[in-house]
């Protein structure tokens, strides 16, 4: 197991800047997911780990080995592809066993390797099958296989999951999960799944543009984002985003709700945010979760930051353990998770109490946390 240091890379393609200002410590044994939409440069940032692209600026440390310059072989890493990347003429053993038998390993360790490689994905029937003759999820875990013979320093991960059917991706995920827990093995893991990304990860960077807009937990983004763009990105269902007047309530501010059929609302904001007070007479972007906007708010730790709603439901989800609503307020489509017993049908009015110690304010134009 190694370290990885990502210290103030940039990549560019002729003049088009791809990264910029790339800095992230992953500590030794930790799973790092880089997650962001498709061309915010999260393959390319794994790329330059691999070696199989060139750093422009910048440098990349593995351990406490600068690495620019060194050729992927050498970097000690073993990485696993979207595609499986497969030989369709070999054996799954072969496919397993190849690149140790590049490395002139002796023959003896070479099958000890693949008996316990097999034994660990639980892929020992398959030896003797040539790709062709595998579903999906098998060829992923020969893949993995092949990645494991190796016993790296580093693994890493190109959205290996995203060729799969949806059960089978979260059963493969609980698989990776489990196998790093395992293991222990440094690992950097692409997708573009935000739930992936907090199922998985033990810290997760957030990229859009080529630039990090956010590294921490999963727990951290979650509760406490950067910005628009990453209270956007994670959750599911999204973060409702509600444009709102500022206006003063007391010795504090609060926001002006409307609600589908004219009713106003005046909900003060939590004490913590003071920096609302130079917002008084603009508008500002209202962020709140699905679930803090509910028929019942259990275990509220601030009873008086929870207001009532009158709201006109619309349209009804069910899901199963909870049913999505969706309401009207301020002109914006809503969502809200209530307890399938108490869902509303539409257009039924139905009481829905906010959370408004769980709320964000974000700056219209710059999308900043306020």
């Amino acid at each position: 197991m190694s370290s990885l240091t990502i210290n103030k890379v940039y990549k560019s393609f002729g003049q088009v800047q791809v990264l910029e200002d790339i800095s992230l410590n992953i500590q030794s044994g930790e799973l790092l997911v880089l997650v962001g939409p498709s061309g915010c440069g999260k393959s390319t940032l794994l790329n330059l780990i691999a070696g199989l692209e060139t750093v422009t600026r910048g440098e990349i440390f593995i351990g406490d080995r600068m690495v620019n310059k060194v050729s992927p072989k050498d970097r000690d890493i073993a990485m696993v592809f979207q595609t499986y990347a497969l030989y369709p003429n070999m054996s799954v053993r072969r496919n397993i066993s190849f690149g140790l038998e590049m490395r002139n390993m002796p023959k003896e360790k070479i099958n000890e390797a693949v008996r316990k490689v097999a034994g660990t994905l639980q892929i020992q029937e398959l030896l003797d099958r040539k790709p062709a003759q595998l579903s999906g999820g098998q060829r992923q875990r020969v893949a993995m296989g092949r990645a494991l013979a190796r016993n790296p320093s580093i693994f890493l991960f190109d959205e290996p999951l995203s060729n799969l059917d949806a059960k089978l991706r979260v059963d493969m995920r609980t698989e990776i999960k489990l196998l790093h827990q395992r293991l222990g093995v440094t690992t950097v893991y692409v997708t573009h799944d935000q739930i992936e990304a907090m199922t998985l990860a033990d810290r997760i960077a957030i990229m859009k543009d080529g630039t990090i807009q956010q590294f921490d937990t999963p727990r951290n983004v979650y509760r406490d984002p950067a910005n628009l763009f990453v209270a956007g990105f994670i959750g599911s269902p999204a973060m409702n985003f509600i444009l709102s007047q500022v206006v003063q309530v007391g010795d504090g501010q609060g926001v002006v709700l409307n609600v589908e059929g004219g009713r106003g609302y005046t909900l003060p904001a939590s004490p913590g945010n003071g920096a609302l007070g130079e917002w008084v007479g603009r508008e500002v972007i209202l962020g709140i979760r699905p679930e803090h906007i509910s028929d019942s708010l259990p275990d509220i730790e601030e009873e008086s930051q929870v207001h009532e709603l009158d709201c006109r439901v619309t349209v009804v989800e069910p899901t199963g353990a909870d049913t999505i609503i969706f309401v009207n307020i301020n002109g914006k489509e809503v969502t809200c998770r209530v307890h399938p017993d108490s869902a509303g049908k539409p257009g039924e009015i139905m009481k829905l109490k906010i959370n408004m110690s769980k709320a964000f304010f974000f700056d219209p134009e710059t999308g900043e946390r306020i």
